[in-house]
């Protein structure tokens, strides 16, 4: 008898694609969800590394001009010949508040321009950390959801092969297992989306900020450089 069950099971055919077709509706539209929404979340992973990349690259290289002993204007004639990111967006930002308002800096003080340039500043790093942090959500919303999405299909194809039980009036394991499998299929599928989707949220979170607080040093560092300029120069 046992032999003869374990024919059964193994006369079944447990490929992707079966289990799959055999599904309910509500369990495909569950598979194909959750297939969908990690299709989605590798877009993002390859288009975040690219990004974060590319920012990292330009903060390097403008601290490497930035440092390099040139003027402030030498440096913004370089600057402003290539990608507007990163320090480069905060330093561009800064110089062209101050060239606007280097005519009423005699009457507005030293610390009021100061304090308007801070201002234009930390309105670009606000501008670039929601640009770094662009589709975040995604990957922490699909982390969170598809799990119980998964369980949610595993659920119901668990009560379709009861239910198959209760029609057929055999429990054999050549009955079960088929809806058995489907069902576990769905869960194995929301942890597939689900655990690539968390391990690189916390790793673009991680050096996204890393990457905001070279940007907030940089404005702290050219902050007091422009004031002291400024001291000087009134």
């Amino acid at each position: 008898m046992e032999v003869e069950i374990a024919n059964q099971v193994s006369a079944q055919d447990f490929s992707i694609l079966s289990m799959f077709m055999r599904a309910s509706l509500v369990v495909k539209l569950v598979m194909l969800g959750l297939v969908t929404a990690s299709v989605v979340c590798w877009a993002i992973v390859f288009e975040k590394f690219a990004v974060i990349a590319r920012t990292r690259r330009a903060i390097d290289r403008f601290e490497e001009l930035f440092w390099s002993g040139q003027s402030l204007d030498e440096i913004y004639a370089i600057a402003a010949q290539g990608p507007r990111i990163g320090t480069t967006a905060l330093f561009l930002a800064a110089m062209d508040e101050w060239r606007r308002s280097q005519a009423a800096a005699a009457r507005a003080g030293v610390a009021g321009l100061v304090q308007r340039i801070e201002k234009v500043m930390d309105v670009e790093l606000q501008r670039e950390m929601a640009r770094l942090e662009q589709r975040l959500l995604v990957l922490a919303t699909v982390g969170s959801v598809s799990p119980f999405i998964g369980l949610f299909g595993t659920v119901w194809g668990i009560m379709n092969s009861f239910q198959a039980i209760a029609i057929s009036k055999n429990t054999n394991l050549a009955v079960v297992a088929p809806g058995l499998a489907e069902a576990l299929f769905a869960t194995a599928l929301g942890l597939l989306a689900a655990i690539p989707a968390v391990i690189f949220y916390n790793k673009f979170s991680h050096d996204i900020a890393r990457l905001g607080t070279r940007m907030e040093n940089f404005i702290e560092e050219f902050t007091a450089i422009l004031q002291r300029q400024l001291e000087e120069a009134y």
